[in-house]
Order: structure tokens, then sequence, then C-alpha cells
């Protein structure tokens, strides 16, 4: 618990300059990097004929889509004809149809989702010119939806696209990930072009080492909240995370831009209140900024910083705790579990490093694991399949605090409805209009995951990728379209993903869950724009208080109660009470425990349990279960 307490203390120092100097990129306030970063955005607005007058959010969204379209056709091409390009040392062959389809996807949409190993499914080439490219414009693409939403529900304009989109890269991304990635080598991560080398190991045996431009791609792959990894163990491997420090340097580069996106919108939610104000006092009045009291954070950024820090502590606490109690199943084969449960995980992260790593990657949705969660205790592997249910715990660049905003919105009309008002927010009233784009915006997410997992549990071809009976496999199942419509990425991987199924219904949950949220957002964006402010009042709802922070953890745990606990109830938490906990072990029938099932739950898991497990098992088997569990 030391070592979590110490990590996250650390992150709350670093948090603050990287922040700010976000938010002056946002704003397009001086910084101490502009006379570089100026004449190099120049050129570049100058060779692509780049207008960067202002848009509207209709504008705004169609350059989004039509950059990412263009980037999409260029990489599944490069995939498909990858063998007889350059840069190719171990003979990659092509990629087939549909994984190149899912793939470019993937990373297009900030998800880093592979039904690959990326030594044995990509060239180098592929690996720098489509995986790392996408990982910068995949954050990139985040993070300036994000401040073009923040500007609407603000009344600023929404900025231009490829202003944004090139800020971001040039001032923060491209910088950050040379520095980590400088980091990452001296720890022992490899950056090279050579091929891969067999070495012969300590019993005689020869093995095959993987190579490659590693530390380039790890860098920006946590920076940008993306995920994925250039070998198949991903950064569970010592070749893409060797040391404590540089599982440390993991843990907070895919923590920090989702955290500044936080803090950008306090302090311009700051500057509107400082504005106003001062338009009261005097109607001409011009606030500067030596004139500006200095805040860390501001009222709002803290309302919605302290609702997602709350969301995010109760799933890590529960994760260190689900996991620190180890295994009961493990337990009664004799294997002792004084060190909790170790399956999957490595010794040199422990239980700790390796639940905070799990609960940050899943909750700053970035996919990339230091341990297989496939093998996490039932309820440990519950809080990264809720946390990308939520989808709003930070989120990743840029998306999470978009959704948390939805929230929020949601929030003041459900409290406007108590108390008889119009909702507001940010001085914004709260209609009928916002509120169906916000009801459509929070209906996608669910609707994505429940309806292709309840596709997957129906065909064949879905119960074919399934290697776990029972419980674990409906867990998988709704673990890989959680992390496909929450652009994540991680999985349980005793999952048999790539086959034409698995690569097409991920490939769609990813493409409709990044750009049907965000284009419904910018909407809702674009009609507070376009309203006038109001003035608060003696009954406006205050959204800047710690009471409003209560609120909104409240909203989102409701919400997802009502969509997702019949599931949890049926995957993980049905798995937790069958493997139980520490204690004496009974052993008891699959007659006996379908009904206790089917009584406990009231659902009709006889129909489809029997048949699942009888698949793997047999019709005589039977279960090993502990008391004071199930």
């Amino acid at each position: 618990m030391l070592q979590i307490l110490c990590t996250l203390l650390i992150f709350m120092v670093i948090i603050f300059p990287i922040g700010m100097y976000v938010y002056h990129i946002t704003t397009h306030k001086k910084s101490f990097a502009d006379p570089v970063f100026d004449r190099v955005d120049h050129v570049i607005y100058k060779v692509f004929r780049i207008d960067i007058s202002n848009m509207n959010w209709k504008q705004y969204a169609c350059a989004l889509l039509l950059v990412n379209a263009c980037m999409v056709l260029v990489g599944y091409l490069l995939l498909r004809i990858q063998s007889v390009l350059f840069l190719n040392p171990n003979g990659i062959d092509n990629m087939e149809q549909t994984l190149s389809f899912n793939t470019i996807i993937s990373f297009m949409t900030n998800t880093n989702l592979q039904h690959y190993s990326g030594e044995s499914g990509l060239t180098y080439l592929s690996q720098m010119v489509v995986i790392i490219m996408m990982m910068f414009t995949s954050a990139a693409t985040g993070y300036a939806a994000c401040v073009a939403m923040v500007r609407g529900l603000l009344g600023k304009p929404m900025g231009n696209f490829y202003v944004d989109f090139t800020r971001i890269i040039t001032r923060f991304l491209l910088p950050a990930a040379f520095l980590v990635g400088l980091f990452l080598v001296f720890q022992g991560v490899p950056q090279t072009l050579a091929a891969n080398f067999t070495v012969e190991t300590i019993e005689g045996k020869l093995q095959d080492i993987a190579s490659g431009p590693i530390a380039a791609l790890e860098s920006i792959k946590h920076l940008g909240t993306n995920g994925g990894g250039f070998l198949g163990a991903n950064s569970s491997t010592p070749l893409e995370n060797p040391t404590i420090l540089s599982d440390l340097a993991e843990l907070f580069s895919m923590m920090v831009l989702p955290a500044a996106c936080v803090f950008t919108f306090g302090h311009m939610a700051y500057d509107k209140a400082q504005e106003r104000k001062a338009l009261r006092k005097d109607s001409s009045a011009i606030v500067s900024d030596e004139n500006k009291k200095r805040v860390w954070l501001g009222k709002e950024g803290r309302t919605i910083f302290v609702a997602m820090g709350i969301l995010f502590l109760i799933g890590l606490g529960v994760c260190y705790w689900a996991e620190s109690q180890g295994n009961a199943a493990v337990a009664a084969n004799g294997i002792t579990q004084t060190l909790g449960s170790m399956e999957g995980k490595e010794v040199r992260f422990g239980v700790a490093q390796s639940s905070l790593f799990t609960t940050v990657t899943t909750s700053f949705t970035t996919g990339t694991v230091n341990n297989m969660h496939d093998t996490l205790t039932p309820l440990g592997g519950m809080v990264p399949l809720l946390h990308m249910m939520l989808n709003v715990v930070f989120g990743g660049a840029g998306v999470g605090l978009m959704n948390m905003l939805i929230y929020a919105i949601i929030a003041v009309f459900i409290c406007g409805l108590m108390i008889g008002r119009t909702p507001e927010y940010l001085g914004k009233k709260i209609e009928g209009k916002e509120m169906k784009l916000a009801a459509l915006c929070i209906i996608i997410h669910p609707l994505l995951i429940l309806g292709f997992s309840a596709i997957a549990v129906a065909c064949q071809a879905g119960l074919e990728g399934i290697t776990n009976p029972g419980y674990h496999g409906l867990s998988q199942v709704l673990y890989e379209f959680a992390s496909s419509a929450a652009n994540n990425g991680s999985g349980f991987e005793g999952l048999a993903d790539n086959s034409y199924f698995w690569n097409i219904t991920t490939g769609m949950a990813m493409f409709f869950g990044r750009y049907l949220s965000i284009i419904i957002q910018l909407a809702i964006a674009g009609s507070l724009f376009n309203k006038m402010d109001i003035n608060e009042s003696v009954g406006t709802l205050k959204t800047n208080t710690w009471t409003f922070s209560i609120v909104l953890v409240f909203v989102v745990y409701i919400f997802a109660a009502l969509t997702f606990l019949p599931s949890l109830a049926l995957g993980p938490i049905a798995e937790a009470l069958t493997i139980g906990y520490k204690g004496d072990t009974v052993v008891m029938s699959r007659e006996t425990k379908t009904k206790f099932i089917t009584k406990i739950f009231l659902a009709p898991v006889s129909k489809v349990l029997p048949k699942t497990e009888s698949k793997i098992y047999g019709e005589k088997s039977s279960y090993v279960c502990c008391r004071g569990g199930f």
C-alpha cells in the first residue's frame, strides 16, 4: 500500500506544472517553448495550406473525420503490402484483410486492441509509419475534440481542428515522447533496426529474442494513452518494461495528458468566471493575465478532478484488496498466498504495482498491461472491466473529460428536476435538445458493449473464441467489447479473438464507440455556444462545490448499475462467488450449483451454462468451492 501511496503522491506533484503547460498550449498563451515551436507550426500551416480561422462544430467534426479517414486508408494499404516494403529484416508477411481492418481501426481510434503479436505480425516499417504515427495522431484527435467541446461549453469559439491537432503534437507529444524514450533506453529498452537474434539458454535450448524500435513505441503508447505493445506480452516483458523505474515512467506517462485536460478545463472555466465578474463591474473591462489571481486548478476543474479521483481510488482499493487476498482455488491446492494472487504477475512488480498499473491503464483507457488481466481474481478483474464500462475515470487523452462533462450535464438536469428549475451548467441553460443528445451519447456505450456481447454468445462464431467455461467465459466476452467500445485495448487474452467474427465486430465497436460519441459531444458544445450566458441567481445550482462532486459520482454509479450490473452479476460476481474466499473446501455438483445460481440471480443460467461447461469438462465434472463463498 505504501508503494501505491508514494506513486500517487509523486504524480500529484508532477501533474501541476504539466497541466499548466498544456493549458498554455490550449489557450495560445505564452510559454517558454514558443520561440521554437511557433516557427515549426507556421511551416506546417504553410506547407499544407491550412486555414487557421475558427470553425463551427460541424466544420470541426468534418475536419476531424477527414484527417482520420485519410490516415486509415494509407495505414490499411501499408499493412496489406508490408512484406514487399523495406525495413523487414524478419521476413514478416502481409497482414490478413480482416485483421488489417481491425488493426487500422484500433490504432486510429486510440484503442490499440491487438489481435496479433507485434514481433511476428508487423514489420519495422509498419511499426513506425503506421502504428507509432497513429499513436500520435489518435491522441491528438482526442485532445483536439476535448478542447473544442470545452470552448463551446464556455461560450468561446470552438477553434480550429488543424491548429489544435498540430500544437499538441509539436509542443507536447513529440518532445515528451523523445524524453521518455531516452529514459526507457537508459533503463534497457531496445531501440534498434537490427533483426531478431537467437541465443542459447542455460538449459541448452535455442530462443529467439525480439528486437526493433521498441523504446520509441513505448514512449508514445503511454503518453498518448494508446496501449498495445511492440511485443505480444506488452509491458509485462522486460524488453518493454525492464525495471521498477521504467514501470513508474510508464505509469506517469499514461496519466499526465488525461489529467492535464482536466486542469485545462478548470483554468479555462476560471478564466470565464473572472471575465464575467469583471464585465459586471465594468462593461468595457478586459481581464489581463497579470490581473488574474493565481489558482492551482479552478473550482469547476476541481469538481471534475475530485469526482474522477473518487471513482479511481474506489476501484484501486477493490482491485488491490482482491489481489492481495490471493486466490482461494489456488490456496486449496496447497500453494501459499501470503504474497497475494501472483498468477500472471511479474515478481518484480508484485501485487501492489500490478494492481495500480491495472487500475491506471483501464481508468486512463491506455490498454497497456504489466500483468495478464485474464489471471486476475474475479473481483480484481471486475475493476478494470467496470472502469472501461464507466469510461469517465479520467479516460483517454481528452475523451474521459468529454464523457464526464456529459454526466455533469445529466447531473444538473436531474438536480434541476428535483428543485423545479431549468438546469444550468457553466452559465448556459440545458434544454431539451442538449438532454436528448446527452442521453443518446450515454446510451451508445452500453449498447455497443451489451449488444455485441449478446451477439457473441448467441452465435457459433462468437462461442468458438471463448476459451474458458461458464462465468469467466462471459467475462472474457464483456471485457473484449468493453475494451473496444471504450477505446482501451487491453484484453482477457485467453479469448481467441483473431477470427473473422471478432476482428469485424470489435472493429465496429471501436469505430462507433469513438466517433459517434465525439460527434454528439461536439454537437452539444455547438448548441451551447450559440446560447446567451445567463446570470447566476439564488436558485442556481452550484457546480463548483464538493457536494456536486459527490452527486456526480453517484450519478455515474447509478447509470452504471442500471446498465451493467446484470451482466456483471452473471460474469465476475458469479465467478467470485464460485471461487469463494479462503476457507475449507467443499465439492458442489453441476446441478446443485446451477440451481443455486439460478435462484439467486433469477436468471435462466441453466439454459446456457451446462451446455457451455460440458463442452470443456464433460457432463460428470464437479467444482471445488470454498466455505464463505460459493
